[in-house]
């Protein structure tokens, strides 16, 4: 079974940066897509940024483009999401999540074509 710790949220203020990580453990790492989503209560969770199983492709939601760096280390298992200028629309609870890269789809961009996520940390921006 694929189990998916998320770590680093917290409380920040406008135009702070934070370092959210991914634990991985349970498969083979490499052979996963890992994406990050947030959600706040109320609305859908969103999509803000995939990395394919060798890192080697990127993808980013428009909302965070620019500010946001999505990468990963294969020898440690983890998935980094990297977000600098922060903003008060940006707290929620931030997801990762992973799906094989034979199912996975870059161009779909919706929660549900991963089939592993984490719990969740909360991201919180205060203006």
């Amino acid at each position: 079974q694929v189990r998916l710790v998320e770590s680093g949220g917290g409380l920040v203020q406008v135009g702070d940066s934070l370092r959210l990580s991914c634990a991985v453990s349970g498969g083979t790492f490499s052979t996963y897509a890992v994406g990050w989503f947030r959600q706040v209560p109320g609305k859908e969770r969103e999509f803000v940024a995939a990395i394919s199983w060798s890192g080697g492709s990127t993808y980013y939601a428009d909302s965070v483009k620019g500010r946001v760096t999505i990468s990963r280390d294969n020898t440690e298992n983890t998935v980094l999401l990297q977000m600098n200028s922060l903003r008060p629309e940006d707290t929620a609870v931030y997801y990762c999540a992973a799906d094989p890269w034979r199912s996975w789809s870059p161009a779909d961009k919706t929660p549900r074509q991963y089939e592993f996520w984490g719990q969740g940390t909360q991201v919180t921006v205060s203006s």
